[in-house]
């Protein structure tokens, strides 16, 4: 549209809203996934391991905006309300089975091994959680009660979100850790390899 000179327009009303709202909700997911990986750096006396479980938080929201898509939902306060909800879950998920391969791996597994028996102790556990979680949300999907539509989102967004993140997270976060783990060994010996170097040279 071609305005005359002089003349501008604003958004207001429910965009107004809507927009002060995705910018809130933006900041506290920011701020959540900054404080999550500082509580796992301090958990784990790493700063590698977080970034490796944090990696189920990109595999929720691909369910996520998969399930909007299919349904036709479109995005609102709600769903970020079920990402940032969600966001818990998935991290969760990663914990259980972070933390069980770096038991097995104290134990003096070799890291292969106690990927694949850690992913298999852990199995049952996460599936368990998220089945639960998806099973609960199933209602508030399906808004069958009158008034449910302002919470529907939010459940369609959970059970998206919840699915995919669960099952490539078994795949995703033992290859990631695999492949972070290696760059950490190759990184000590080259560093490793150096010092020693500087202390032949002296």
């Amino acid at each position: 549209m071609s305005w005359p000179e002089g003349y501008r327009y604003d958004f207001g009303g429910s965009e107004e809203q809507r927009s002060e709202a995705f910018g809130g909700m933006t900041t506290a997911l920011v701020l959540g996934v900054l404080l999550i990986y500082m509580i796992l750096a301090a958990q784990f006396e790493s700063l590698v391991h977080p970034l490796v479980i944090m990696l189920a938080i990109p595999l929720e929201v691909i369910g996520v905006f998969g399930a909007l898509i299919l349904t036709g939902t479109p995005l609102s306060i709600m769903v970020l309300l079920g990402i940032l909800m969600l966001t818990g879950i998935v991290v969760s998920n990663s914990i259980l089975l972070v933390q069980m391969v770096n038991v097995l791996r104290h134990r003096g597994l070799p890291l292969r091994e106690a990927l694949v028996e850690g992913g298999a102790i852990r199995l049952r556990p996460i599936l368990m959680t998220a089945l639960a979680t998806v099973l609960a949300m199933v209602p508030l999907a399906l808004g069958t009660r009158a008034g449910s539509e302002l919470w529907q989102p939010l459940g369609i967004a959970a059970i998206g979100g919840l699915t995919t993140s669960t099952f490539l997270t078994l795949f995703v976060i033992p290859v990631a850790y695999s492949i972070a783990e290696s760059a950490v060994a190759r990184l000590s010996r080259l560093l490793g390899s150096g010092q020693a170097a500087g202390t032949a040279d002296h």
